[in-house]
């Protein structure tokens, strides 16, 4: 096998880059800059679409049917159209908590959607963050409560596992449990991986056919392959000090899209392209496809 190659494929300019999905059905990359309160696409074909702007500080999205949406924003979750921008709240579940957002977010194998949630206080934060799960009815459900910053969700190839993590610089570990497949129900909690032995601390996250575990190391310039063990498998170096999300896509899902964090970097170093969209290409294995939320 080659060397993975690293592109840049479009220099968005986020304030924090997150939550990329693969829409599989229009054939284009769907992601957030948080911070900038914009939904942006990619069309490999033929480059970067319109963004979508929203107003207000985002966290994460599901795919559902044609052009519609579930987005996780600072003031709830919503149905978004993203062909028109109409969008209609359906859940507060955080109401009582005005210093909080939501953040990284998934669906399971079966399209439930599961997003968290953390604080926006400054340091040292509260563990004000949950992981909640949205069902087809769209009750939304709080699972796994104690976190700082929810992140690194995803699912084994069988969604038999789930994985999940804390961002934050007093945890930045990653977990994996059992998952029950019918209900939606994490168990038998433990340990999957902990960052203090990288530069990066676990931000987004996916996982590949051969069910490894693909780790955005976020301030440690770096992604990380990880086997189903828990195990260093490959380390990509990155151009960018705060990659975000990696998420699979392209023909054939080959191709691994990385967003990335265009602010706070640190003082002295030299990343014109932060904030960007990445490809990273020539990886031993490619990518599952995003369940979609039902409706």
């Amino acid at each position: 096998m080659t060397a993975p190659s690293i592109s840049l494929v479009h220099d968005a300019k986020a304030e924090v880059g997150e939550g990329a999905v693969w829409d599989a059905e229009a054939g284009h990359l769907v992601w957030v800059d948080i911070d900038g309160g914009r939904i942006h696409r990619f069309d490999p074909a033929s480059g970067p679409l319109e963004p979508v702007e929203i107003g207000e500080r985002l966290g994460c999205l599901a795919l559902c049917s044609g052009s519609n949406i579930l987005l996780a924003a600072q003031s709830g979750l919503y149905d978004l159209d993203l062909s028109t921008g109409a969008r209609t709240l359906f859940a507060e579940p955080e109401a009582h908590l005005p210093d909080n957002r939501f953040n990284d977010g998934t669906t399971d194998r079966q399209g439930r959607w599961w997003v968290g949630s953390m604080s926006l206080l400054p340091a040292p934060p509260p563990a004000d963050g949950t992981f909640y799960r949205v069902d087809a009815d769209r009750k939304v459900t709080p699972v796994i409560d104690g976190i700082i910053c929810t992140n690194g969700l995803a699912f084994s190839p069988d969604g038999r596992t789930m994985y999940f993590s804390d961002s934050n610089p007093a945890v930045r570990t990653i977990w994996a449990a059992d998952y029950d497949v019918d209900e939606g129900v994490p168990t038998n909690r433990r340990l999957f991986f902990d960052t203090r032995s990288v530069p990066g601390r676990p931000d987004g996250a996916t996982v590949d056919a051969d069910g490894c575990y693909w780790m955005a190391g976020v301030g440690g310039w770096q992604l990380l392959r990880l086997t189903p063990a828990g195990e260093i498998d490959m380390v990509i170096d990155m151009p960018i000090e705060r990659p975000s999300k990696p998420e699979f896509g392209g023909p054939g899902l080959t191709d691994l899209y990385v967003t990335s964090i265009g602010i706070n970097q640190s003082p002295g170093t030299v990343q014109p392209h932060a904030g960007g969209l990445f490809v990273v290409t020539g990886l031993p294995a490619p990518g599952l496809i995003p369940a979609r939320f039902p409706g």
